[in-house]
């Protein structure tokens, strides 16, 4: 969910994957939504467009042997299941932070990752109806290859457990 620690784990599991000289590109939603839709709705429609941009993006990039790290929320099942059936190295880092942790978080955030500002406080005002896990679902994951707890983990522990499974990954495949 927003607030969850998502790009900052992001930025954590980027720079351990260059430091083993492993190229990774971020694909971020907030990038994505602000050049497809410079003022968002964040309506369904609208959600389902730039999830299936972003997958499509993500799609293109590992075709070409670009390993892909996709930063996004991904409130809906169906996006990250379509996510999946299009990239079929595709691995789920399920980011799990309760509600409460992740609206203190932002609202104290001094760094936005081009992710909309207090979002929480405009989501619980009523000025923005559409934030998940307020006013839309959160669904959460039903089976992610990786899970981990950002409120009792520290980023960098984060990243060391999401590339531990994309380890396992690569090793299975090769195995």
């Amino acid at each position: 969910m927003p607030g969850s620690g998502k790009s900052v784990i992001v930025e954590a599991l980027v720079k351990r994957l260059k430091r083993q000289n492993v190229r990774v590109q971020v694909v971020s939603v907030d990038m994505l939504r602000r050049l497809m839709t410079p003022k968002p709705t964040y309506s369904e429609t609208e959600r389902d467009v730039v999830y299936a941009a972003i997958a499509f993006v993500a799609k293109l990039l590992t075709e070409n042997h670009v390993n892909v790290v996709i930063d996004a929320t991904g409130n809906r099942r169906r996006y990250r299941d379509n996510a999946r059936k299009m990239i079929p190295e595709f691995i789920e880092a399920y980011v799990r932070c309760p509600l409460e942790i992740c609206i203190e978080r932002e609202s104290k955030r001094g760094r936005s990752f081009m992710a909309p500002k207090y979002i929480y406080k405009r989501g619980l005002s009523g000025e923005a109806p559409t934030v998940p896990g307020l006013g839309v679902p959160y669904e959460e994951p039903l089976h992610p290859e990786v899970a981990v707890d950002s409120d009792r983990t520290s980023p960098e522990e984060c990243a060391q457990k999401i590339q531990n499974a994309l380890t396992k990954r690569v090793q299975n495949n090769y195995s």
